[in-house]
């Protein structure tokens, strides 16, 4: 009769422990889709004008747009300059200015707009951080307050194997004497 009380304790405690790892598998998997939502938020198929943003700011800010644009200059001055009888943008190059001040004009918003969707996304890549950290926070409670209300099972049902085991030294005691 005791023995079978004790068997039936220890399948308890192996039953909290097993319901143990199951919150925590769960709570394991519900962050995981937490985290795989928010990463959707991600512009798989940006339009075209994002598109086109994107790849001229990632141009207009690299060393070979400016050494195309030097070379480009170079040879626009030395064409009007040396090469050309009749030149078609003397010297004070009047023409070379307006097309540097309207590719500065083209170009200055093109890059804002492209800077702005980047900052955007990184502004929804901390909100989400956020998010994920907040959840991180209230899962370690939940996994606490689990963990404590399991612990207090686990000595409650300890406790009550320690009885059934004082009982059983009891019994055998009884029985020596006899």
């Amino acid at each position: 009769m005791e023995t079978e009380k004790l068997q039936q304790l220890l399948a308890t405690e192996n039953g909290q422990l097993q319901k143990l790892n199951e919150i925590v598998l769960k709570a394991v998997e519900e962050e995981k889709l937490l985290s795989q939502k928010l990463y959707e938020f991600e512009d798989k198929h940006p339009p075209l004008g994002s598109k086109v943003a994107d790849k001229v700011a990632s141009f207009g800010g690299s060393w070979k747009f400016i050494i195309w644009f030097i070379v480009f200059m170079l040879l626009w001055m030395a064409a009007n300059l040396y090469l050309l009888q009749k030149p078609f943008d003397p010297f004070p190059f009047i023409l070379l200015n307006l097309l540097l001040s309207s590719l500065a004009a083209i170009q200055a918003p093109i890059i804002m707009m492209s800077q702005n969707r980047k900052e955007e996304k990184d502004r929804q890549r901390a909100v989400n951080d956020y998010l994920v950290n907040l959840k991180s926070e209230i899962e370690v409670r939940n996994l606490h307050q689990k963990i404590d209300l399991l612990m207090s099972e686990q000595m409650q049902t300890l406790f009550e194997i320690q009885k059934a085991q004082m009982e059983l030294m009891e019994e055998i005691r009884q029985l020596i004497k006899k």
